[in-house]
């Protein structure tokens, strides 16, 4: 079972740095379509969401994978809110409560390890 969960762990990690950095590339080979505008964005926030739940796979507390997700999440929609590209009316929002997650978080792994929650 563990060996299963390392593969799945490698594969939906790979899959998320790939939606990161090539999204248009990833699409038209799962879809056979392209993306375009917002396609692209949310395809990445999908990327950085498989590359959460790939870390929470490894056998280490989910914690780290909500928390690399969290930290990442917050960067790459602070980075679309100063780019102002896609700035609609619950980004600042959104980055608001991903960076009071993210913290929460970052202060949960802090505690020893004990006290976390696994």
């Amino acid at each position: 079972m563990k060996k299963l969960l390392t593969l799945a762990a490698i594969g939906e990690t790979a899959t998320g740095l790939a939606l990161l950095i090539v999204p248009s590339l990833v699409v038209r080979l799962l879809f056979d379509a392209e993306i375009v505008g917002v396609g692209v964005v949310m395809s990445r926030l999908a990327g950085i969401a498989l590359i959460g739940l790939g870390i929470a796979c490894w056998p280490v507390p989910a914690l780290l994978g909500m928390l690399t997700y969290g930290a990442l999440a917050t960067l790459y929609l602070s980075y679309l809110g100063i780019r102002g590209d896609w700035v609609g009316p619950l980004l600042w929002p959104a980055v608001g409560l991903h960076a009071v997650l993210t913290l929460l978080l970052a202060r949960a792994w802090s505690k020893p390890q004990e006290n976390r929650a696994t």
